[in-house]
């Protein structure tokens, strides 16, 4: 589909429960966004939103077969970009590994550092969230018509590029809690880019944090650069792995 076509964004992160969080909005008016919405899984969210609508979402897109020192081109890219926020970006195992996550960390593990090299494993946070990876790639694999609207993002370097390209200085969360000078710097950050504080000031839906909302209201801005081809892209000429899909990150 081409992107001319398509009148609606949707950003999209991942929540600690497994489900998603998705903000919509008509690209011309983010002060006027809906939601945010909660998904179970990627499969509801593309059934659900409306065909026309462009879906930026946090989560690696284009698998490598065999895993290289810093992943994939993408993720150091977006590591060397972002800097200080660098380890929010994490090296994208093979797609051998992502598939064996029923089979538990121990045979990820083995098959990461099988398909790697160096030889490298998951942590163990990376394997909490294979699962979607695995579902995304799956279901892009098998309808190729979604690729021309789901694309990766990764919010961190979102509000990098919407910061005038210029690093955060401080985080979202410190020891797993959410840190309020990092979010009142998003805040700032998304109420500049457009949306209202009303709607930035909504509570986080059960199962979503606030930093997972925010997270979500910056991958829809990012999704309306990638609609008016304003985008950054990391690369600037993206590959595709083996599947055909492209492996790029995007804000």
């Amino acid at each position: 589909m081409l992107l001319e076509k398509l009148t609606q964004i949707s950003g999209v992160d991942g929540c600690k429960d497994g489900r998603w969080i998705a903000v919509i909005a008509n690209p011309a008016a983010l002060d006027e966004a809906e939601g945010p919405k909660i998904f179970n899984n990627f499969a509801e969210l593309v059934t659900e939103l409306a065909p026309r609508s462009l879906i930026a979402i946090d989560i690696p897109i284009g698998l490598p077969e065999h895993s290289i020192s810093g992943g994939r081109e993408p993720d150091w890219l977006a590591r060397a970009f972002l800097g200080p926020r660098r380890t929010s970006v994490f090296p994208v195992p093979s797609r051998r590994a992502v598939y064996a996550n029923a089979q538990g960390y121990a045979q990820v593990c083995a098959i990461a550092r099988e398909t790697s090299d160096p030889p490298r494993a998951p942590s163990i946070f990376l394997y909490g969230i294979l699962p979607r990876i695995h579902e995304v790639d799956m279901i892009l694999r098998q309808d190729p018509a979604l690729r021309g609207r789901v694309f990766e993002v990764h919010p961190e370097v979102s509000f990098q590029v919407m910061n005038n390209n210029m690093p955060l200085l401080e985080p979202k969360k410190v020891n797993g809690v959410i840190h309020r000078p990092g979010m009142k710097i998003r805040k700032d950050l998304l109420a500049k880019a457009g949306f209202s504080l009303s709607f930035l000031d909504r509570r986080p839906l059960r199962g979503a944090e606030l930093d997972d909302f925010y997270d979500a209201c910056a991958c829809a801005w990012s999704a309306k650069r990638i609609l008016l081809g304003k985008a950054r892209v990391f690369p600037c000429h993206p590959p595709v792995d083996e599947e055909g899909l492209e492996q790029a990150i995007r804000a």
